[in-house]
């Protein structure tokens, strides 16, 4: 609508619907067809003389991301009203800019309109170089037959002999009949007025300022006419609108009455119905639930039962089992520890039902765990430990102790069934509140493309996942196996 009213030159009609356009603007995802909507306004405040909110407008299109032609239009706009501003040097290194794209050269209206505009700057800073940027538009416009461009470029010319009168008005007069070849009534009145205030013939004189008279006057009905009918046509189409909103309005009001009589007749069988299917519906509900808390109670707790005969007895169990292989029984020491391991195992075996069963407290974990690790130990494996006291374990909750001791017992208890390493060295370190735990054997690793977790690695992995830790495993089959355990201290 803005579009058209802005053909027929009705500015203010034009800047009225684009504006009411500009809400909906967020809602666009094609960039292009914001850029439009400034462009279209950018245009009104052009012709209504308010330079500093067109140029607002061009560069909000500018700035948007569309297409190059679209972004040197806009920059073209912006650099024409420089011209209007009298900044002719700023309007000047655009044109300038613009002409050498070769988007503009390949197109010979863009580029012949280019050219005029830096042939006008020109003129306007009084360089004799205008005439040659006319010249060559000029030729480019007659090659490819642009009527109207040439009346532009012929008027420029006017303006460029205004010292020499006959060139000037020979100028003029061409720009007047190719004005009127392409039906430009605007520019073929400017060219008219100059003929007219020029010419030194009185009949001449009278006969064209009695054709500018009927043309505006012309001009003026025209666009007044079309300036009522847009005027009347949003009138007429606001007025349907709220006519027809009553209409649809009046008869869903007339349904609802309708539809509440009907309902009214039935209301009491329907509320006999749904209590009915309610009362059904809930008590099979009821027992559907009691039965499913029931299956989902039975599972749960088989897999929590489970994962903790898994996570703290089989290793606990094989722990034991790698010590009486590798420990003379027959000395009491020894003896005395496998039976504590041993009672250890039984009673958490029967508290295994526990949620919360700690093996250790703040002041033995590192203990605890050296003791763990260092069980390992045999005559055809070196296992080395370094920075195990330099951590703060006092830090750390007993969830985190607990995944900890686990992660690494798991590593060391598939290291036994499965890497036939001869050398393993486990290093603990604290690096800006967070502990870094690496683990290296020379075993027979695996191949890490083939490498499968299965329930040891897996669990490794759960446990420190579980405290917001992060595990790498590296290992190549015949190379050893490396794992990177880093966790947060809080």
């Amino acid at each position: 609508m803005s579009e058209i009213q802005q053909d027929h030159e009705d500015f203010i009609g034009s800047i009225t619907s684009a504006t009411e356009a500009i809400p909906y603007l967020n809602k666009i995802k094609d960039p292009n067809y914001v850029w439009n909507i400034y462009s279209v306004l950018g245009r009104n405040y052009y012709y209504t003389y308010d330079y500093p909110t067109a140029i607002s407008y061009y560069s909000k299109a500018f700035i948007l991301n569309t297409d190059r032609i679209n972004k040197l239009e806009a920059k073209n706009n912006i650099a024409a009203i420089y011209i209007k501003q009298h900044e002719y040097n700023k309007a000047l290194q655009l044109f300038l800019s613009i002409s050498n794209e070769r988007v503009v050269q390949q197109n010979p209206i863009y580029y012949s309109k280019t050219l005029d505009y830096i042939g006008i700057c020109y003129l306007k800073l009084k360089n004799p170089k205008a005439l040659d940027f006319f010249k060559k538009s000029i030729q480019i416009k007659s090659k490819v037959k642009y009527i109207d461009g040439l009346g532009k470029t012929y008027y420029n010319l006017v303006e460029y002999y205004d010292n020499n009168k006959p060139l000037s008005m020979m100028y003029a007069k061409l720009s007047y009949e190719n004005y009127t070849l392409s039906g430009n009534t605007d520019d073929r009145l400017l060219a008219l007025k100059f003929i007219i205030e020029n010419t030194s013939s009185a009949t001449e004189s009278k006969e064209k300022s009695l054709l500018y008279i009927k043309v505006v006057d012309s001009i003026y009905e025209v666009r007044q006419k079309a300036k009522n009918q847009f005027a009347k046509m949003k009138y007429d189409s606001k007025t349907e609108k709220e006519e027809n909103l009553k209409l649809k309005a009046q008869k869903i009001k007339n349904e609802l009455q309708l539809e509440k009589q009907k309902s009214k007749n039935i209301i009491s069988y329907i509320i006999i119905i749904i209590a009915l299917g309610l009362i059904v519906l809930v008590y099979f509900y009821l027992t559907a639930r009691t039965n499913r808390q029931k299956i989902e109670a039975t599972y749960r707790s088989e897999t929590r039962i489970s994962k903790k005969l898994h996570d703290e007895l089989a290793n606990d169990v094989y722990h034991t089992l790698v010590f009486a292989e590798n420990r003379n029984l027959s000395i009491g020491e020894n003896r005395s520890h496998l039976l504590k391991k041993l009672d250890d195992i039984y009673s958490r075996t029967r508290d295994v039902s526990k949620e919360n069963n700690s093996v250790f407290s703040n002041q033995n974990f590192a203990i605890s765990l050296k003791e763990m690790i260092s069980g390992f130990n045999t005559s055809s494996l070196n296992l080395l430990i370094n920075g195990l006291n330099e951590v703060s374990w006092y830090q750390l909750d007993k969830t985190k102790k607990t995944s900890v001791y686990r992660a690494i017992q798991e590593l060391l208890v598939n290291m036994k069934k499965h890497s036939d390493a001869t050398l393993v060295a486990i290093t603990f370190k604290e690096i800006n509140n967070s502990i870094v735990i690496n683990y290296t054997d020379n075993g027979k690793g695996i191949d890490s493309n083939k490498m499968v977790l299965k329930n040891g690695l897996h669990n490794i992995e759960n446990q420190i996942h579980a405290i917001k830790g992060e595990v790498e495993i590296h290992s190549e089959s015949g190379k050893g196996f490396k794992v990177l355990i880093k966790f947060p201290v809080s």
